[in-house]
């Protein structure tokens, strides 16, 4: 190894200015920068400042924009007398946000809608090379995002490991199978077709491996959120502590095989309760509803999110005022609260996926 391989590389902004000694006070004083260098010395035209993870090069004439810089804090009140928005002698803007990435729900948008396969609802090459079509194309004013995710070739996927800052976020393992690892959940864990988790707010987690033409339905609250890569963190992380809770979460692992079977909030289906109730306290519930031959009556909900995929079958879907929509494997629908709805002519293997929230809420048979 020579002496060149261990030299440091750095990088660093480019900034102009008019005038180094009109701008120095500002960045040292008011942004708290530290003075790297300054030259010449008889009349300074050049100066370079280090501060908050970030390295500028402040230099009079330089043909460049003024560019502007952001400030990540998460005591805003404690940086530059609580001002959000500066400008520097030299142009540059300078904005005051928040360090930690926060979830912010916005207000639901309520619509009827309908996203069917056979319509060559577009795929889209996602992270880690996923394919993704969106379930939701209005995402509901923002308020949920719904994918519908596959790896066409399988094998092992590129994944780091990362966390998302969100409110509520689901795995539904649709077809094949899939290995991730979870922070504090002990050794590789495989989801078989059927199976489902959710990945509590911040939960450390890694996709590893993914059989041939996988395909999973994800769930996030609200459609906008973030994903960090942690550079640091390793999984497995050992057994950690499965009853661990993320800002109020639990991890759930629902398995699909030995599931016990209920009555379901529309009469003419069961449905297998996966936990997730009780396991985010009431944020959100999942089910899978399977039809059982009587004929289901129209009703109406009052949550405010309710989304379906449709697993397996296909069914009528008919709701007040609106057309009558065929929908089979693949398709997904939102209904919005109060609308009367009914699933008709249901084929004997039907199978819905529902996810609503919050979780509790009131089915009302009505007529349509």
């Amino acid at each position: 190894m020579t002496d060149a391989t261990l030299a440091p590389i750095l990088a660093e902004v480019l900034l102009p200015t008019q005038e180094l000694r009109n701008d120095l006070p500002f960045y040292t004083k008011v942004l708290g920068m530290r003075l790297e260098n300054i030259f010449p010395a008889d009349n300074p035209s050049v100066a370079t400042l280090s501060g908050h993870g970030l390295r500028v090069r402040i230099e009079k004439g330089a043909a460049a924009p003024p560019g502007r810089l952001r400030i990540l804090t998460d005591t805003p009140a404690d940086f530059a007398e609580g001002q959000s928005r500066l400008t520097a002698p030299n142009g540059t803007v300078i904005e005051v946000v928040p360090l930690s990435p926060r979830v912010e729900q916005p207000e639901t948008v309520h619509e009827f809608g309908v996203r069917r396969l056979r319509d060559s609802a577009p795929w889209v090459i996602g992270r880690a090379g996923m394919h993704y079509r969106d379930l939701i194309p209005s995402r509901l004013g923002g308020s949920i995002i719904a994918s519908h995710i596959r790896i066409p070739d399988g094998g092992p996927v590129p994944d780091m490991v990362h966390y998302h800052t969100v409110g509520f976020q689901l795995i539904y393992c649709y077809r094949g199978w899939v290995d991730v690892l979870y922070e504090d959940q002990g050794g590789m864990m495989r989801l078989h077709a059927g199976d489902c988790v959710i990945q509590p707010p911040e939960i450390r987690h890694r996709v590893c491996h993914a059989s041939p033409n996988i395909e999973v339905v994800e769930i996030g609250v609200p459609a906008e959120h973030i994903t960090t890569i942690d550079h640091v963190a390793t999984l497995p992380n050992g057994h950690g502590d499965p009853a661990r809770e993320w800002q109020g979460q639990r991890f759930v692992h629902h398995v699909k095989e030995g599931a016990l079977w209920q009555p379901f909030r529309i009469p003419g289906f069961t449905c297998r309760d996966t936990g997730i109730a009780s396991g985010t306290k009431g944020v959100a519930n999942i089910q899978v509803a399977r039809f059982e031959g009587d004929t289901p009556p129209a009703t109406m909900h009052d949550t405010d999110i309710h989304f379906t995929f449709v697993l397996e079958g296909s069914m009528v879907l008919r709701a007040k005022g609106e057309a009558d929509r065929e929908v089979s494997a693949g398709d997904a629908f939102v209904i919005p609260p109060g609308l009367a709805t009914q699933y008709a002519q249901c084929s004997p293997d039907l199978e819905l996926l529902e996810a609503s929230l919050p979780a509790g809420f009131t089915t009302t048979v009505t007529t349509l």
